[in-house]
């Protein structure tokens, strides 16, 4: 996207971050000093008075302070279930991630976490096509291909009153589709990309280099 067709300017565009310091001044620009104030203070009244949000916000904040830069996402994710009082974890994976979820779950159980369950995105496994899905957009036309099926992951999840959700290495927009029909909070502990290992700042890292690409003004197809 080309900058002359930007709305104006936003946080990506500033170099100052004074709402991380508060040592400097904002922006004319600047998110936080435009922000309304009764806005901000019926938010902050959130984070400290409804009991839900406030325990996973103390929590979160708890984490970061005691344990930065000693304890994996991993860990993390497990401390925060327990410190939330969650009592059952829903895990919602991707097929081609079911290695690397079958160790997370032995994990899970190391650590004292008994209760959860683990669905798979082919769950209620469906031909592509079945689902709207030409054949020219799948990998492999004319062959049974199954569509994931990340709104009955959630289902299967809500169903069981999961407290937690995790999601591992779901797909661009499934993942989406899967945090809009879970009832349960949801964090993140892998995210799908196949070119890169599971890691996409990667590309981030190197625009400079083997990922020049991103940066030419172009459609991506």
């Amino acid at each position: 996207m080309s900058n002359d067709v930007r709305n104006g300017q936003d946080c990506s565009d500033c170099m100052v971050c004074n709402c991380d310091k508060r040592t400097g001044s904002y922006p004319s620009f600047c998110l936080t000093a435009a922000a309304d104030e009764s806005e901000v203070k019926e938010i902050n009244d959130l984070y400290k008075n409804d009991s839900f949000i406030s325990k996973m916000y103390a929590a979160s904040a708890e984490i970061e302070g005691l344990y930065y830069g000693k304890l994996t996402r991993l860990e993390e994710i497990i401390l925060f279930a327990k410190k939330i009082g969650a009592k059952k974890l829903g895990v919602a994976s991707c097929m081609g991630s079911m290695a690397e979820t079958r160790v997370f779950t032995k994990i899970l159980e190391a650590k004292g976490v008994k209760d959860y369950l683990c669905v798979t995105c082919k769950v209620g496994s469906v031909d592509k096509a079945d689902a709207g899905i030409p054949q020219e957009h799948k990998i492999k036309p004319d062959q049974f291909e199954p569509a994931c099926n990340p709104i009955l992951q959630a289902r299967i999840l809500n169903d069981a009153h999961t407290d937690l959700n995790i999601l591992i290495g779901l797909c661009v927009g499934h993942d989406a589709l899967f945090t809009m029909h879970s009832q349960a909070p949801c964090v993140t502990f892998a995210v799908k990309d196949r070119v890169l290992q599971q890691n996409p700042m990667a590309a981030v890292y190197g625009v400079n280099s083997y990922y020049k690409r991103l940066l030419r003004e172009d459609d991506i197809v």
